[in-house]
């Protein structure tokens, strides 16, 4: 770690430009996943936290994760090594990772007592390890930090499935059948989130970022309802306390959706890579920054096929600022890290060159 020699060097503050829309030297460059499984330094790491949540649950190794890519790679913002389940763990529900399995919560939400009985976590106490993680990350780094959350439908359908959300059978059985159950958990997740995201903010993130995992996972009405509207209430409660900080939302899968996200009080939307670019800047363009959205399988081809995929999104994308590059989900484990520095290097060349 740098430590106090940190704060001798310039900040790279060009992906907060971008997100403003101001000029721009470059397109920046980061990547959701960025520090993982893919990482060796990252593998090695874990192995001596002895579990991926005691890494999570150790600021000094969260730290050490954070920083790897940008030390590695030169990425142009840094994304809070945690995860979007920290908050249900927080409540008392019991989170494990399970190898080759995935997250599971010892407890399941299985009655409407389990649901309304739910604490809401103070972030300072109960989640404590994340805005520390976020003080010593903000000594080292030289590019901004992005915080996130999970959203509120997101978190909900893992509660209640009891690990990952696979059909949604409890989730939508819930929302079909009481729907105003599930939005007595919706809201009480958006307190939690809001608080923990105030916390993270608080502690000195310069972006924050929802992520909508499941959210392509409903209906156009059901997304309003049961996703959308919780987003857009954590946002507007963001900005009412910090209206300088940067929202970045994404939501995987809603790309029929882009003219209900164009009413999203975030600054950035996120694009999975099924939604096509230049469409999203068409309508988005004028009111939102853009975020995305190379397909995440092409960093397993040739370095020939990534900077054929690369131009194309830039060129689909036009001049201008106002777009951060990024995957359209998050960097899988067997990925080499040779490819990530390649489309790293390529993406800011290219835009360097005008190309």
């Amino acid at each position: 770690m740098r430590g106090k020699h940190a704060c001798k060097m310039v900040m790279n503050n060009i992906f907060l430009n971008a997100i403003q829309k101001q000029p721009v030297p470059y397109t920046p460059i980061w990547m959701m996943r960025q520090a993982g499984r893919y990482l060796p330094e990252y593998r090695a790491t874990r192995e001596k936290a002895g579990s991926f949540l005691k890494l999570c649950k150790t600021p000094e190794l969260a730290c050490e994760v954070t920083l790897q890519p940008i030390e590695r790679f030169g990425f142009d913002a840094a994304i809070l090594f945690s995860d979007i389940l920290t908050i249900p763990d927080a409540m008392g529900l019991g989170l494990e990772f399970i190898e080759g399995e995935g997250p599971r919560f010892q407890k399941k939400l299985a009655s409407a007592t389990d649901i309304v009985n739910l604490p809401i976590p103070d972030p300072e106490r109960e989640l404590r390890y994340v805005p520390d993680t976020i003080r010593l990350l903000k000594k080292e780094l030289t590019v901004p930090l992005i915080g996130f959350a999970g959203s509120p439908w997101t978190i909900a359908s893992y509660m209640l499935e009891g690990g990952s959300p696979g059909d949604f059978k409890q989730s939508k059985t819930l929302l079909y059948n009481q729907p105003e159950l599930l939005h007595r958990l919706l809201y009480t997740l958006s307190q939690a989130i809001t608080l923990y995201l105030q916390a993270q903010i608080a502690a000195g993130v310069d972006t924050v970022m929802l992520f909508d995992s499941w959210g392509g996972a409903l209906t156009e009405s059901a997304y309003r309802e049961f996703s959308f509207a919780y987003m857009q209430e954590i946002i507007h409660n963001l900005r009412a306390h910090h209206p300088t900080i940067p929202v970045i939302l994404f939501s995987k899968g809603s790309g029929p959706w882009l003219d209900l996200l164009q009413t999203s009080a975030a600054q950035v939307i996120g694009l999975d890579w099924q939604t096509p670019i230049h469409q999203a800047r068409k309508v988005l363009g004028a009111t939102h920054a853009l975020q995305g959205n190379l397909d995440p399988a092409i960093l397993r081809a040739s370095d020939t096929a990534i900077e054929r995929e690369v131009k194309k999104i830039l060129a689909d994308y036009g001049t201008g600022s106002g777009h951060i590059f990024n995957l359209g989900h998050g960097i899988t484990p067997d990925i080499a890290p040779e490819k990530v520095a390649h489309l790293v290097h390529i993406v800011k060349h290219l835009t360097q060159q005008g190309a």
